[in-house]
């Protein structure tokens, strides 16, 4: 029984459509709904987001303060990579429909989308998804705390840290493949090339 939950009273709800509850909208092809005890009050220590993907996207690494997260694979494909923080090593799981990975609590993680229509269900055991995203960490920051923890000119990470956009979600940025630059790198890089790089990597471990 939910302990807050008045049964007999009329706002009681049993149903609710979670089309109408968006959390992040990137484009038609990209985008995050969710349902929690805020929009649907009989629920207890379960949460979910619905999450739409097109190929290379990526739900930005982020860790959830509050909830192990179940990512269950609808259709499309897409690989879940968490970072162990017993072993420091980055684990990867290519999911496909009917395929599920779970994250533990806190872990840090993300999720990237290896064809188009990918249809992602995360499923978290708490009322509401609480979520620590990485733009956040990385654009509030003070600068100079940054820079001095990792012996960085303090301009130099200003600069870096300039097209990082607060509470990204889902990236890369929309004109990611339109060639413009950063300070560091030709954003329209292939995604492959990450890919190589990132399996080429002493801390790459896959499933």
């Amino acid at each position: 029984m939910v302990s807050y939950m008045d049964y007999t009273s009329p706002s009681t709800q049993y149903t609710f459509d979670i089309n109408k509850s968006p959390l992040f909208r990137k484009d038609p092809r990209n985008y995050i709904n969710v349902l929690g005890v805020k929009q649907l009050n009989t629920l207890e220590n379960v949460s979910l987001l619905d999450i739409f993907l097109s190929t290379s996207n990526i739900v930005e690494p982020h860790y959830h303060q509050n909830a192990a997260e179940l990512v269950y694979c609808i259709s499309g494909a897409a690989t879940v990579s968490m970072l162990n923080p017993f072993t420091k090593q980055i684990l990867n799981f290519n999911i496909t429909p009917g395929q599920v990975a779970n994250i533990p609590q806190g872990w840090w993680h993300y999720e990237i989308a290896t064809v188009d229509n990918t249809h992602l269900l995360a499923i978290f055991n708490a009322p509401t998804p609480e979520v620590i995203l990485g733009s956040d960490i990385l654009k509030f920051t003070p600068a100079a705390i940054m820079s001095h923890t990792y012996s960085m000119d303090e301009d130099q990470w200003k600069e870096t840290a300039a097209p990082v956009t607060p509470s990204t979600y889902i990236g890369p940025a929309k004109d990611y493949h339109k060639g413009k630059k950063s300070s560091s790198y030709q954003q329209s890089t292939p995604y492959s090339y990450y890919i190589q790089q990132y399996q080429q990597s002493p801390y790459f471990q896959k499933y």
